[in-house]
């Protein structure tokens, strides 16, 4: 490659090159049988996702938010109780709950991960407490003891929605919780070919109670017990993500041999504390859906990289307490410092399993050339 081609942050045409005849019979299959609602090819995915994740029952839903709000659905969040999650997550981990009548609680990062810190989660716990939401951001896992012992008794929904494939110890995440919800939107490490979503749970009972919510709440046809919604999974998506899943475990490692491969650079660069890369903390494995990195200067830098070619993304700019629609909850700058430094200082590389060496090569060599004239200065 040359030194001015680009370097996307992330590409699915690569991807194409090699799933591309799986996917087309897959799309195939279903138009041959004309089922396009759940049917043989959702329960397939379900039954082939839930030995995957190691959990006894997965549910194919429309999107990671839908998993998100069906789950608090069928714990019975409504007006009055409180959920409480991390400020520093992408919106519809806090927007489910509000969207029930419920009121975000939040409670501040680990700044070594950048997920739920669990002291600060048991802080805000209170009585109304109905539910606890962490978020296995990036791809990392959350430090799940420590949350649940925090919670005791209160039901835990796993934000997998950036995580399908990462494992805390030996266990993969959505398992380790009340219940799980996992995204399939195109650009996670599974991705459909539009929105898709899964829930997963060892609950018996609450996987029956999901798989009528899914379908408003309905069992037997046309008659309803409760109010649930259309959060189905239609027949094209589950057979896209059917045929993708056997590559899964290959794309995590590369995505992993990845990281490791801009460590070592990162490494050789010998930037200091300009460029913090991304922590593995011991039992806490990393899928890396986002390789981000914390840096000095982050929007000079970003612009820096874009008018070099390379993209990158802020994963995210501004934390859920600070959003003009929580407003009325009444938190104020500075409430939740190690999120809000987050927000300031978080990068995102390039990072999908295709990405070459020379690329992530060149990433590291823009970025170095950014900070050393200031260090010689």
């Amino acid at each position: 490659m040359t030194a001015n081609q680009p370097v996307p942050l992330f590409t699915l045409t690569r991807q194409w090159e090699e799933v591309g005849e799986a996917v087309r019979a897959a799309i195939e299959r279903v138009f041959a049988t004309q089922q396009y609602i759940l049917g043989p090819e959702v329960s397939g995915l379900e039954a082939e996702c839930a030995p995957y994740l190691r959990v006894k029952r997965a549910i194919g839903v429309a999107s990671g938010t839908d998993a998100l709000l069906a789950s608090l659905m069928a714990l019975g969040v409504g007006p009055g109780d409180e959920v409480v999650t991390t400020p520093f997550t992408f919106f519809a981990t806090a927007g489910v709950i509000a969207r029930l009548g419920a009121r975000p609680v939040f409670a501040d990062i680990d700044p070594r991960d950048f997920n739920l810190d669990p002291e600060k989660l048991a802080g805000a716990i209170t009585p109304r407490t109905r539910a606890i939401i962490p978020v296995h951001l990036y791809g990392q896992a959350a430090d799940m003891d420590g949350i649940r012992a925090a919670a005791g008794s209160i039901p835990i929904v796993e934000d997998c929605c950036q995580a399908i494939g990462t494992t805390y110890g030996d266990t993969p995440v959505g398992g380790l919780g009340t219940v799980g919800a996992f995204s399939f939107f195109p650009t996670k490490n599974l991705g459909a070919g539009g929105d898709g979503g899964l829930i997963t749970t060892n609950d018996e009972e609450l996987a029956e109670r999901l798989v009528d919510i899914r379908v408003h709440g309905m069992r037997p046809k046309y008659v309803h017990y409760t109010v649930g919604g259309n959060f189905r999974l239609d027949a094209i998506q589950a057979a896209i993500l059917r045929a993708k899943l056997p590559y899964l475990d290959r794309w995590i490692a590369a995505r992993r041999e990845g990281a490791a491969h801009y460590r070592r650079l990162f490494q050789a660069a010998e930037l200091g504390d300009a460029v913090v890369v991304p922590v593995e903390l011991p039992g806490r494995g990393h899928s890396y859906h986002q390789y981000v990195v914390r840096v000095r200067e982050r929007d000079r830098l970003r612009q820096y990289l874009q008018e070099r070619g390379i993209g990158t993304e802020v994963y995210y700019p501004i934390c859920l307490h600070q959003q003009r629609c929580f407003a009325p909850l009444g938190y104020r700058p500075g409430d939740f410092p190690e999120a809000e430094r987050a927000a300031a200082e978080v990068l995102a590389l390039p990072i999908f399993p295709e990405l070459r060496a020379d690329e992530r090569e060149r990433v590291v060599q823009a970025i170095a050339d950014f900070y050393r004239p200031a260090a010689r200065g």
